[in-house]
């Protein structure tokens, strides 16, 4: 595995499914690793990360807001002299018909899927610049890169606004060794997608999940948040220093083929 000792690393999201994945990927990479959410249950898992014998950090910190981001992140570069990388996977995902999807909703997903990424990238950007040194990675989707679904409107356009985000942001610190890339999951088998499998037969999600599985090529199931996390610290590493602008698919071969029938 990625040497990732001496590194310090902020993962977003991080209280469960890929983010929590990423963490114990980073950490086991031996990475000081510093997790916010907007959950308190990021204080459990960081201790159970740590019972893991694993470094851990943990911050309650909302996405949306910078200046709860700005203070975190402030915090992190005082206790460990730097941030190294920054992994944005904070994010939502509500599935709503078009016609019944309000304007609330519509801003919840790009104040948290959009302006998140935004704002932990703005607060941790002048250490990086300081150090001429560091690794952001963005966690986007197929959905609205690639693909949608009915109901995705909000999601599918947050998402793809980070592909943008991500290539511009690449190219004006690129001067500063600065590497910045957005990885595009498919099915990967999180709270969000058992949550999303609830909603869609609350008798028997797991019949959901399993008709998901069947349609992906890759031995018919959803990937798991350590297989995002290994991608992901393949783009933090010094061995892909040569890598920026790019966004990488994670999916199991789900949007190879033309047709698909699920569930």
């Amino acid at each position: 595995m990625f040497d990732m000792k001496d590194k310090v690393a902020i993962i977003t999201g991080a209280a469960m499914g890929n983010g929590w994945g990423m963490a114990k990927t980073f950490g086991k990479a031996g990475a000081q690793v510093v997790m916010f959410d907007i959950s308190d249950q990021v204080f459990e898992s960081a201790k159970e990360f740590v019972a893991q014998g694993y470094k851990a950090d943990a911050y309650k910190v909302d996405v949306s807001d910078f200046s709860s981001v700005k203070k975190a992140v402030d915090e992190v570069a005082k206790k460990f002299g730097k941030i190294d990388i920054l992994v944005n996977n904070a994010g939502i995902c509500r599935v709503v018909p078009f016609l019944e999807l309000d304007e609330k909703m519509r801003d919840r997903h790009t104040f948290i899927n959009i302006y998140g990424v935004w704002n932990c990238s703005k607060a941790v950007m002048p250490y990086m610049v300081e150090k001429k040194y560091g690794k952001i990675v963005n966690l986007s989707s197929v959905t609205g890169t690639m693909v949608a679904d009915p109901g995705e409107t909000a999601y599918a356009m947050s998402k793809a606004g980070i592909w943008g985000f991500t290539k511009a942001l690449a190219r004006e610190f690129a001067e500063y060794s600065i590497n910045v890339n957005m990885i595009c999951p498919g099915y990967i088998l999180t709270p969000m997608a058992e949550s999303i499998a609830k909603d869609s037969n609350a008798g028997d999600p797991a019949s959901v999940i399993k008709g998901i599985g069947d349609a992906v090529p890759y031995e018919n199931r959803l990937g798991t948040p350590e297989e995002v996390g290994y991608l992901a610290i393949f783009l933090a590493s010094d061995e892909a220093a040569y890598i920026t602008g790019q966004q990488v698919v994670i999916d199991g071969g789900s949007t190879l083929p033309e047709t698909v029938t699920v569930g």
